[in-house]
């Protein structure tokens, strides 16, 4: 055995933890869909990954928001990309675990660790839960792809089995086996230097510290946030308005209690209570996702993360008001308020 490959193995040996966990996070995560809970593939049980996969939104970056929102807005690519997704999770850990294609099942987890962080990165009020997870998944993935699997590995098996496979280049590049020391060196210099780039943006964009100063993030994990839009005051008695919760823990919902509306003067026009806002009838709250939707409930209406409605209300006292400019303010249980201007609309 040469001194080369020697170091290799000495490696390898040195990496099978590293080589372990990395494959049970990802075949624990598959796992758990195809068979210790596929309720988490079956759209119609509350565990269904497309909520998970909606509550993502409002944070996500690099435009994977727009992406998210277009795949559930086509049930036929949303549950082919959940399946895919999970089913390269499944394998690639599997195969991380055996030493089966290494190489290659680091390529997979990779890519796998970048799509998490680009989706669910900023989720994690305490610690960046979501994060850190990605980010050392991706560092591990990026020394699984340089070391591949070289003693207790199907690889290894193969190779001693069929010691011609060892000259084939796509067969080092996608499983495992000692490179050349200089474009080892470049490999490596090259990942370190993606993983350095990726860790401190990413880091950077979520808690500052690095460029800019400390901050919570553009998007809040722990404490909700409404955004109204679209509004309208009709002189019919009605508003309509967009209600997006793009900001809290997916854990638990917003609850909004009150909705008042007030005129130019701050004088409370109209309000709907909790009461009034728990019995709005299903055409009046216009969901545009099917998963995280916006519904009544015994304290007025529920707004879990990533929810996005249109909400239509009704009064009969607006057609007796003076002056087009007025105020909504929506109030939620824990004490929070979001508001925006409405001017009285002439149709």
């Amino acid at each position: 055995m040469s001194e080369h490959q020697e170091g290799w193995k000495i490696a390898g040996l040195a990496l099978l933890p590293i080589r372990f966990v990395q494959g049970w996070i990802f075949w624990g995560g598959g796992s758990r869909r195809f068979i210790y809970d596929p309720s988490k593939l079956d759209p119609h049980a509350h565990q269904w990954m497309a909520n998970k996969l909606q509550s993502a939104m409002p944070g996500a970056i690099l435009g994977v928001d727009h992406i998210i929102s277009f795949i559930l807005l086509h049930f036929d690519l949303l549950y082919a990309s959940v399946l895919i997704f999970s089913l390269l999770e499944l394998v690639s850990g599997l195969c991380l675990i055996l030493g089966c294609f290494t190489r290659l099942a680091g390529i997979t987890t990779m890519l796998i660790s970048v799509v998490l962080m680009l989706a669910f990165g900023w989720q994690g009020a305490t610690c960046m839960d979501e994060w850190t997870m990605a980010a050392a998944t991706l560092a591990m993935s990026f020394t699984l792809v340089l070391s591949g699997a070289s003693i207790y590995s199907i690889d290894n098996l193969l190779m001693k089995k069929y010691p011609w496979l060892v000259t084939r280049r796509w067969f080092r590049l996608l499983t495992s086996g000692p490179l050349a020391f200089n474009k080892f060196k470049k490999m490596a210099l090259c990942l370190l230097a993606l993983t350095i780039v990726f860790t401190l943006f990413t880091y950077n964009h979520y808690r500052g510290s690095i460029f800019t100063p400390y901050h919570l993030g553009p998007v809040s994990a722990g404490k909700h946030h409404i955004t109204l839009s679209h509004g309208v005051l009709k002189r019919d008695g009605s508003i309509t308005l967009t209600l997006y919760v793009d900001g809290g823990t997916p854990a638990t919902p917003s609850n909004i209690i009150r909705i008042e509306l007030l005129n130019d003067k701050n004088q409370i026009v109209s309000a709907w209570n909790a009461d009034t806002l728990s019995l709005l009838s299903n055409d009046k709250i216009q969901n545009e996702y099917a998963y995280n939707r916006v519904h009544t409930g015994q304290y007025g209406l529920v707004a879990p993360l990533s929810a996005k409605a249109a909400i239509t209300l009704s009064s009969e006292h607006f057609q007796r008001l003076p002056g087009k400019s007025y105020r909504l303010i929506v109030f939620t249980i824990n004490g929070n308020r979001f508001q925006m201007p409405l001017s009285l609309s002439n149709k």
